[in-house]
Parts: structure tokens; C-alpha cells; sequence
């Protein structure tokens, strides 16, 4: 069983997340200038068995779809045709940003490192990733898979 990695997609930076080997913690990554994700990507995949890529899937409050998802759909599609055997899924994120901010809070993080967007990126990647495996689809699976159901 490989890993699970997430992506919190920015224009600018991109913040990663991935699991543990055995799929139980989320660790933040790393947060990649966007135009070097790709390459980051096939580095990371090289050296690591992931086995799922969970897209952030940007929304409104209304539920439609965020001016960023003219990004992320080929980005989408390119990283399904570059890794057939990886399963890519997209999942809501909203509202992590605001928990990014909120846990630096929490965590006692200083005013100054509250300000390191980089650091937001990676917090938000790791609660996306945090949400997919805590969602009903994702110990659904797991359950399916170690059942080979």
C-alpha cells in the first residue's frame, strides 16, 4: 500500500502533504513554486510509493466551482495520464486556509511565522489530506482493500 499525497494547487506556490507509509498520519511536505510541481512531482513519485493523489477542489460558498479550478482540471487530467496506476481524486478545500490560520493560532506559531504563506500552503495541504482520509470514501476503501472485498 503506497502513500497518499495531497496538493493545495496556488498560482503561485503549491503546498504538499503526504501520509505515512502505513496511510495513519498526514505530514506537511513541502510547498513548491507551482511552475516546478510537476517536475517535484515525478522526483517525489520516483523515490516514494504513492498510490493516490488528492487534489484540493476549490469552491464558493455557494458550492461552485472557484476561479482556480481552470487550473487544477488539467492539472487534473495531465497527472492521470502521467501516472495511470495512481488514483487522482479532487476534494473540497474549502475553508482551509482559514483552518491553516486558526491552528497556527492555536499552536502558539509567532506573528511573524503566521505570515509565511509557504508554511499556510503546507498546514492546508496536510488538513485536506487530514479531511480525505478522515471522509467516509476514503475508510470505505481502506476497508474494501483490506478485506479485498
Amino acid at each position: 500500500m503506497g502513500r497518499i499525497l495531497a496538493i493545495d494547487y496556488g498560482t503561485r506556490r503549491t503546498g504538499l502533504a503526504v501520509t505515512d507509509p502505513l496511510r495513519i498520519i498526514a505530514n506537511a511536505l513541502a510547498t513548491v513554486e507551482t511552475k516546478q510541481l510537476e517536475r517535484y512531482l515525478a522526483d517525489y513519485f520516483s523515490k516514494n510509493d504513492v498510490d493516490i493523489i488528492v487534489l484540493g477542489k476549490p469552491s464558493q460558498m455557494n458550492g461552485a466551482p472557484s476561479e482556480t479550478m481552470r487550473y487544477i482540471e488539467p492539472l487534473a487530467g495531465r497527472l492521470r495520464h502521467a501516472y495511470p496506476n495512481k488514483q487522482v481524486v479532487m476534494y473540497d478545500e474549502r475553508f482551509t486556509s482559514v483552518m491553516a490560520h486558526r491552528t497556527m493560532l492555536e499552536s502558539g506559531i509567532g506573528k511573524m511565522a503566521r505570515r509565511d504563506k509557504a508554511l499556510v500552503d503546507r498546514i492546508s495541504a496536510t488538513i485536506i489530506l487530514q479531511s480525505y482520509m478522515d471522509s467516509i470514501e476514503y475508510n470505505a476503501d481502506r476497508f474494501r482493500e483490506a478485506f479485498k472485498l
